[in-house]
């Protein structure tokens, strides 16, 4: 039924627009497993580049174990997160597991319908 998908659009929509942001140059596919350090330093491989809101990509880090804890606290202190960052976490993130459904099956697809019921509770 369109009608379920159009609801939920509205809502993604109201979600971002309520929160005009600068783009920024995107990883696009950062997870703990495009991380690693060559001699003590830290790198970041295998990106999918693109412009687009910060957030996205910090999201990303959350999913899939995450990132330390050091680099939570040393990017909020850099550059600290507007209100409502973890209701935008949850739809930069269905992309992601709605992603994997297709990709690789599973409980994927599980994961991502709680996360648009999720999404659709955040109707005003």
């Amino acid at each position: 039924d369109v009608s379920k998908f159009r609801e939920i659009e509205e809502v993604i929509r109201a979600e971002l627009e309520a929160r005009p942001v600068p783009p920024s140059l995107l990883h696009g596919d950062l997870w703990g497993g495009n991380g690693a350090f060559a001699d003590g330093e830290p790198v970041i491989y295998d990106p999918a580049t693109y412009y687009g809101d910060r957030e996205a990509d910090l999201a990303m880090t959350e999913l899939f174990g995450g990132f330390s804890g050091d680099f939570y606290q040393g990017y909020k202190e850099a550059w600290p997160l507007d209100a409502g960052y973890e209701r935008r976490r949850v739809i930069y993130n269905w992309y992601h597991i709605a992603n994997h459904y297709v990709l690789f099956g599973g409980g994927y697809m599980q994961q991502a319908q709680g996360m648009l019921r999720t999404i659709k509770s955040f109707k005003k």
